[in-house]
């Protein structure tokens, strides 16, 4: 028998736990916060009074996308095809939450996994050495739950964000990495690219990147680009109150729009949607979209995207950003499968719902020299 797991089975869950893994257990405490807190099932396979196997899936708030995070068969009750049936059980839920996709991490010495996982049509799509407690590298797999899906997906490398005001910098590095390969991305880049781009201020701690910013930071390197902005207000203005702070959020912003004034940089007033964001795409941009993160993570923060890719009923995009306070990996990450209406909505930011977007194309000219970084004191 399936069925849900309940806080009155945590005792189960634990010393299954103990039969199965070496290292990486599952605490008593997580377990708690994932049946009470978090965005997350446990299905029990069950006879006899006697739990034999659990599986734990975690859903992505705005997302459409699943993550298998652990599947265990007691030791004493395998070879029963329990697994397969708590997989196909895990699957079955994700499709009521309409999920399009399942991803899961699994050791690279675990055959039995492996060959579960194949066995349901998982196919790997990267690999992280170094992943567990002791060093064992992780496999990625990923299965589409809906496979009349045609997507089109652009090639974009993932960088991970290493600080809470750095998704800008990331997300930039990534599409930059898109269309020069061979470039090194490491966090001396992401913080040079911060101290080029940074509002200075926001609601608290260290700004924020806004277009204008990034934008010469990508041409700098050697880009072509385009900005596209539903308004000409300085941008991420909401996220402060004093006054002090807007006004020199406003200078920085002017200073930079009068040296994009004497660039090759198109500039428009407007916002692009699904379509027109596919077209660009098509023509060889790789788009980086401002959203807020509220749809996502519950928390009301300005936050940058990279579009990798579409289909009829979905966006895809790399979030720098990677939750490991809700159990999250690079695997949540990685080309997040959106709707397009939902998509619609988190693209804008603030009270006035500040959309921007900047293109990156391309070019065949040489990157500037690097400028050095302005040091503020006081």
């Amino acid at each position: 028998m399936l069925r849900h797991a309940t806080l009155d089975d945590i005792p189960a869950l634990l010393a299954i736990e103990q039969q199965c893994f070496a290292t990486d257990r599952l605490s008593r405490r997580s377990f708690r916060h994932l049946l009470t807190h978090g965005n997350a099932i446990i299905l029990l396979d069950q006879e006899g009074g006697h739990i034999r196997g659990y599986v734990l899936l975690l859903f992505s708030r705005g997302t459409s996308m699943a993550r298998l995070y652990s599947i265990a068969v007691h030791p004493g009750h395998r070879r029963y095809k329990i697994g397969d049936r708590l997989l196909e059980a895990a699957e079955a839920a994700a499709l009521e939450r309409d999920c399009v996709s399942m991803r899961l991490e699994v050791r690279r010495d675990n055959p039995a996994s492996l060959a579960l996982f194949r066995r349901h049509g998982y196919r790997q799509f990267e690999e992280t050495p170094d992943y567990y407690e002791d060093h064992m590298d992780a496999l990625r797999f990923e299965k589409r739950l809906v496979p009349y899906l045609q997507v089109d997906l652009v090639k974009v490398p993932y960088y991970q964000q290493t600080l809470d005001f750095t998704c800008g910098p990331a997300a930039l590095m990534m599409a930059m990495k898109a269309l020069d390969p061979v470039m090194e991305l490491n966090r001396k880049l992401e913080l040079r690219l911060w101290r080029e781009a940074t509002t200075i201020f926001m609601t608290s701690g260290h700004g924020g990147c806004g277009p204008y910013g990034l934008a010469l930071s990508a041409y700098r390197r050697g880009f072509d680009l385009e900005i596209h902005v539903n308004e000409n207000n300085v941008f991420l203005i909401d996220s402060v109150r004093s006054l002090e702070k807007k006004e020199v959020m406003r200078l920085v912003q002017e200073d930079w729009i009068e040296e994009l004034s004497q660039l090759p940089v198109l500039l428009r007033c407007g916002s692009l949607g699904v379509d027109e964001l596919r077209q660009k795409c098509e023509a060889g941009g790789v788009p980086l979209v401002l959203i807020s993160s509220w749809r996502i993570y519950g928390e009301r923060f300005p936050h940058w995207v990279v579009v990798t890719g579409f289909d009829d009923h979905y966006i895809y995009v790399h979030d720098p950003l990677v939750d490991a306070e809700e159990g999250e990996t690079v695997t949540d990450s990685i080309n997040m499968p959106i709707p397009h209406r939902e998509f619609q909505r988190m693209a804008r930011y603030g009270k006035a719902g500040q959309k921007a977007v900047l293109v990156l194309y391309r070019a065949n000219r040489r990157p500037e020299p690097p400028v050095p970084p302005t040091v503020i004191i006081g």
